[in-house]
């Protein structure tokens, strides 16, 4: 095999390893970031399996990454939801206890999903190897850059339109930003640009949050006491969000 293709290999192992630590780390419940760390894993291994879809053993490992990403998505929402109430002085109005937290810490990492996950990983080695042999992966960098390229297509698109939603250039900034870290080379996005794709999604995730936090406290009477100070910041981090927005139009020309 060529050493990148190795290269690709090695990484998705080295990834399995750190799921297997998240996992131990959910199941004995005393690691606040253990959550944050497996979505971390999850992402980086997306990141580097959705440029290479349409290969062997590709679509159904990432897609169990998927899966299991959108089923750990609550948990998480709940602990920044948390944190944010910690902040401000008011986690007595947190909607779910510890003991709640730790019960979904638990059942996270003992779901099927997870197991899945890993049975798919202990068959990568071997798949990635026989793809290689049979000389599937002949034009791997090419298909990466091909790839990226659409992405970033894409995200130039969507930051002219008018009518933009930001639910979606969110989306699509973390897949270009995600993408240009897990393969430098095959982006062609210098240092510079992905710091201000960074920039752009964290603002974004800071105006996403506030919006799920106003749905919940619209929902829930125990929130209500937060509804004019989150309405604030929503504001105020909208108004950023556009602002850093304008910063990338010269890295994603239309």
């Amino acid at each position: 095999m060529s050493d990148f293709i190795e290269h690709c290999l090695g990484r998705v192992v080295a990834l399995q390893v750190r799921l297997y630590a998240c996992q131990a780390r959910l199941a004995d419940c005393t690691d606040p970031e253990a959550l944050h760390d497996l979505r971390i894993t999850l992402r980086q291994l997306r990141s580097l399996l959705r440029p290479l879809r349409g290969l062997p053993a590709v679509d159904a490992l990432e897609e169990g990454a998927a899966v299991l990403g959108r089923l750990s998505g609550p948990l998480r929402d709940r602990e920044v939801l948390t944190a944010e109430l910690e902040r401000l002085g008011l986690a007595h109005l947190a909607p779910i206890d510890e003991a709640q937290r730790a019960a979904g810490y638990v059942a996270l990492a003992y779901s099927v999903e997870l197991a899945g996950l890993m049975l798919l990983l202990d068959g990568w080695p071997g798949n990635w190897r026989d793809a290689a042999r049979q000389g599937q992966l002949s034009d791997v960098k090419k298909r990466i850059r091909r790839r990226l390229r659409r992405q970033q297509r894409q995200l130039a698109r969507a930051l002219r339109d008018p009518a933009h939603d930001r639910h979606r250039l969110r989306l699509l900034i973390k897949r270009v930003r995600y993408g240009a870290e897990t393969y430098p080379a095959q982006s062609r996005l210098d240092k510079a640009a992905r710091q201000r794709l960074k920039r752009a999604q964290s603002a974004l995730g800071d105006w996403h949050d506030h919006v799920q936090w106003l749905a919940q406290a619209e929902a829930l009477p125990s929130l209500q006491p937060c509804l004019d100070a989150w309405r604030r910041a929503e504001q105020a981090a909208e108004s950023r969000a556009d602002e850093v927005l304008l910063a990338l139009y010269g890295d994603f020309p239309g």
